[in-house]
């Protein structure tokens, strides 16, 4: 593999034992024609050819996103996708070189876990990334609404009442499914507002309360809407503006990721230690999708890592802006 287009061509092929392999072989090609990331391995004073296995990869800080222009060669973007941030904050940017590419990344997830997004209508509850044009949420909610097929698919700003009573006529009127999915604060308001009945609904919260609510731990979280939604589970969807690939849950916070997707935790008080087994720990994300960028993430989440390949976030770093290794920000 020696190009874009051979990379992204053996991504979907990728299986647990093929993983690794793809990895380094990433990992190379990224520390050779991605600038940024370049500079801060020969920072770090890590040679490349030393670069063995998966853990000895230095993982570039989330916050790199935020300054720079994380690329890997030379190219215009297609699109560039913002995250939300709060008011004052400076946001990251994920310049993205083959926006379709990202779109397939996403169907190809969501049908792994779900089936074909034409099985379902798709309702998103996502009003503070609705108000913005530059969420990579609100392209892959377009992707789904448009792949369903469904004239009943669509968003929902602050319209509760008629979001309910879609439901409604969806539950007593179709055989598809329905997925009714929000940003956290959003569902809480509908919960507390109407309390609708979504039994045989899939509702996922995508978290965050984007500074509209106090935050709230997720099991908290999920045991108020279960019962005000009577549901037996709340799915989630874990994705981030600087990943390609998304992870999701269909119950109790328990995320699953696709076969080019990998947790790995680092020690809470030293972000290049990964190679001791943990339960608990600083979540680093390879994300082989994340061809165009760079794979290998330092997130500024907290998580824990279970038996077959499930995680959990447990939460986020206090002052995460200036904790971790801010080295070139």
């Amino acid at each position: 593999m020696s190009s874009f287009k051979s990379l992204k061509q053996e991504l979907f092929r990728v299986e647990d034992s093929t993983f690794n392999d793809f990895a380094l072989t990433l990992f190379r090609y990224q520390v050779h024609h991605n600038t940024i990331y370049r500079q801060y391995v020969e920072y770090l004073s890590v040679h490349p050819d030393n670069i063995k296995t998966l853990k000895d990869i230095p993982f570039l800080p989330i916050s790199f996103f935020k300054r720079h222009a994380v690329k890997t060669e030379s190219w215009e973007a297609e699109k560039i996708y913002e995250s939300s941030g709060t008011t004052g904050s400076t946001t990251s940017r994920h310049y993205v070189r083959d926006n379709a590419f990202y779109l397939e990344v996403t169907r190809r997830i969501f049908t792994r876990f779900y089936g074909d997004p034409d099985k379902y209508h798709f309702l998103f509850l996502l009003p503070s990334y609705l108000e913005r044009g530059t969420s990579s949420l609100i392209a892959m909610a377009n992707h789904f609404i448009t792949l369903s097929g469904s004239q009943h698919s669509g968003f929902y700003l602050n319209n509760y009442k008629d979001l309910v009573e879609k439901v409604f006529w969806l539950k007593h009127n179709s055989q598809n499914g329905i997925i009714l999915c929000g940003v956290t604060y959003a569902l809480l308001d509908l919960a507390e507002q109407y309390a609708p009945d979504l039994s045989g609904v899939v509702v996922m919260e995508t978290g965050g309360m984007k500074g509209r609510r106090r935050e709230l731990v997720r099991e908290e979280l999920h045991k108020r809407l279960k019962s005000a939604f009577k549901v037996d589970f709340i799915h989630s969807e874990y994705g981030m503006t600087e990943l390609m690939s998304q992870a999701y849950s269909k119950k109790n916070g328990e995320f699953f990721t696709p076969p080019w997707m990998k947790i790995i935790l680092r020690d809470v008080n030293d972000p290049f230690d990964l190679q001791t087994s943990r339960a608990t720990g600083g979540i680093n994300i390879v994300d082989l999708a994340n061809v165009h960028s760079c794979a290998f993430i330092e997130t500024q989440d907290l998580g824990k890592v279970a038996d077959g390949g499930k995680f959990e976030v447990l939460g986020r770093f206090d002052n995460s802006d200036i904790r971790g290794c801010n080295l070139l920000v």
